[in-house]
């Protein structure tokens, strides 16, 4: 079971609770928090709720925003819930969102890298390809089918391993993989190791009400989409 941690205002429970949220059940921890409650008591607390998760064996909680004491929890074992399987999967939305901040529609050139063709990139091409008039997919081998299946069903072409100079003049990159190479524009980084992203805002309209107030918006919905209770397609996103 995945961990929940909260802030709270009262005495917090001995033991944890087991929450809901759309169905997916959480266990759920929380460190007391008043407005002159010292440092060291809440680094105390939020010890003491690290170590009820760690006893029921979590390795993965959703915390509060921007909470200070994740520390305390990777000490014992408990990380943030990953948040980058949620990004890769909403990335041609993300694409989307990002080129409509700059005004750019449809028309727009867009380009996918990759180090191998992976059922995650097919999804996500197949869906610019469907949006976008140009899309190049830069990967070092395959694809000929996928762009061959594109123009049989949809009628619509694929770019395969289009020049460097190409991909550097696409109005928006979605990078698989690294490409240190490629700076400015609109440029999005999906592999491992790069930074969740500040300036993207996550909503679920349809059930924003059901949702609760003050953690990670990220985790959670990496969380709920993890276990299949939410669909990335549920998803409504907005880049500042």
């Amino acid at each position: 079971m995945i961990g929940f941690v909260t802030w709270t205002e009262e005495k917090a429970p001995r033991r944890t609770e087991e929450i809901a949220v759309l169905r997916m059940r959480f266990c759920a921890v929380s460190v007391s928090r008043r407005k002159n409650t010292p440092a060291a008591i809440l680094r105390r607390r939020a010890a003491t709720a690290a170590g009820k998760l760690q006893k029921l064996g979590v390795t993965r909680a959703v915390f509060p925003e921007d909470f200070p004491y994740g520390a305390i929890f990777a000490k014992r074992g408990i990380l943030p819930v990953e948040v980058l399987p949620l990004y890769r999967s909403l990335a041609g939305e993300w694409l989307r969102a990002a080129l409509a901040a700059k005004e750019l529609s449809g028309a727009a050139t867009v380009a996918v890298c990759g180090d191998r063709l992976t059922g995650e990139l097919v999804r996500t091409v197949t869906e610019l390809c469907l949006r976008y008039r140009y899309v190049l997919l830069d990967i070092p081998d395959g694809g000929e089918e996928l762009a061959r299946q594109l123009r049989r069903e949809f009628g619509v072409s694929l770019i395969l391993r289009p020049a460097a100079g190409q991909i550097a003049a696409a109005d928006g990159v979605l990078l698989f993989t690294p490409r240190p190479e490629l700076r400015g524009g609109v440029v999005l980084a999906l592999y491992d190791g790069t930074e969740v992203p500040k300036d993207v805002t996550l909503t679920l309209p349809a059930l924003e009400d059901r949702l609760p107030v003050g953690c990670c918006r990220e985790q959670l919905l990496a969380a709920l989409c993890g276990a299949g209770v939410l669909r990335a397609a549920q998803i409504e996103m907005k880049v500042d």
